[in-house]
């Protein structure tokens, strides 16, 4: 009876390889395999998620899915670039700064295929919400070129995945990295079905994301961004979203939340200059669920992105979680 009665939380689902850590990026590098083992190793032994996690096994996306987000020519020549590496010595891809490493092609497409079955788990009514702890990350990358540490974009083809596969017309893409998610958005920017918002620092990396940028064509109005000036902190992510997201969401009313996750603006982060809190990734992800709530959405899946100091991804993604129990 014990038992059941811990069970009674609908688990969240956690997507997670060991084949994670095997992409190099090299000494010193902020992107670095490290940055995972605080968070999985609390998520795998503290007594207090112990029945409200599960950990399905994830697999490699295929080309096919890969495709869905990104040309043929650049899945072509990140395969090329990385199988011509003969030594396990980091380099970059030619298209901009990521690093790539003999195993970043494993390492990318089952990192890829975490996201797909985080879907499909809460698609098939197995969770109502997951995690997945990609590396590497995945919002700079665009159609045709990788950078800003990422190879694949995740969050674009979860996206794209659950149109083609699930028939879904409206998805939302929340983007809290402390950088603004230049590929998701160039990916989406004339596409309606596809509504993205991005809270980041600004003047940063890559120098996008201004609220002038709203869409184009059929999508325009499809983009929200918001920048932050350096030293921004709870209040002003938390009116981020109150004030300017939700009423969007009230007409838009999207049907998948997907979320890219990033802990860099948490405060003391190696790179961001935002100043977040566990508390602040908290209320965020309460509005996040309302959202859900209200829109009578199929699921949230969050992924994570940046964040460089591993005791901050995983004391936010702990908040996080906690209010994806309450689902």
């Amino acid at each position: 009876m014990i038992h059941n009665a811990l069970m009674a939380k609908t688990p969240v689902a956690i997507l997670y390889d060991e084949i994670f850590l095997e992409h190099n990026t090299g000494s010193g590098h902020p992107e670095r395999p490290e940055r995972l083992f605080e968070v999985i190793d609390t998520l795998k032994n503290n007594p207090d998620f112990k029945y409200d996690l599960v950990w399905p096994k994830v697999r490699k996306a295929d080309n096919s899915e890969i495709a869905l987000a990104h040309s043929d020519k650049y899945i072509q020549l990140v395969e090329s670039e990385i199988r011509a590496l003969d030594d396990d010595s980091p380099t970059f891809l030619s298209t901009g700064d990521t690093v790539i490493s003999p195993k970043s092609l494993d390492v990318a497409q089952m990192s890829v295929g975490a996201s797909l079955v985080g879907i499909d788990e809460i698609m098939n009514g197995n969770v109502k919400a997951a995690f997945s702890f990609n590396r590497p990350p995945g919002h700079h990358a665009t159609e045709d070129r990788g950078m800003g540490f990422c190879i694949y974009n995740h969050a674009a083809i979860a996206a794209k995945y659950l149109q083609n596969k699930y028939s879904l017309s409206r998805v939302l893409i929340i983007d809290f990295d402390v950088h603004h998610g230049n590929g998701t958005q160039d990916i989406f920017y004339d596409d309606p079905s596809v509504f993205y918002f991005s809270i980041h620092q600004h003047p940063f990396y890559p120098g996008t994301g201004r609220p002038s940028e709203t869409g184009m064509a059929d999508g325009e109005g499809f983009t929200l961004n918001i920048d932050l000036p350096k030293g921004s902190g709870d209040e002003e992510f938390i009116k981020g979203f109150s004030e300017e997201l939700i009423p969007k969401m009230n007409d838009f009313k999207p049907e998948f939340i997907l979320i890219s996750a990033g802990f860099d603006a948490h405060d003391n982060d190696l790179l961001g200059k935002l100043s977040y809190t566990p508390k602040g990734y908290s209320q965020v992800a309460k509005i996040i669920n309302s959202i859900y709530k209200n829109s009578n959405a199929k699921g949230i899946m969050y992924m994570l992105e940046g964040g460089y100091v591993p005791e901050n991804i995983d004391n936010a993604s702990q908040a996080i979680i906690k209010r994806l129990l309450e689902l």
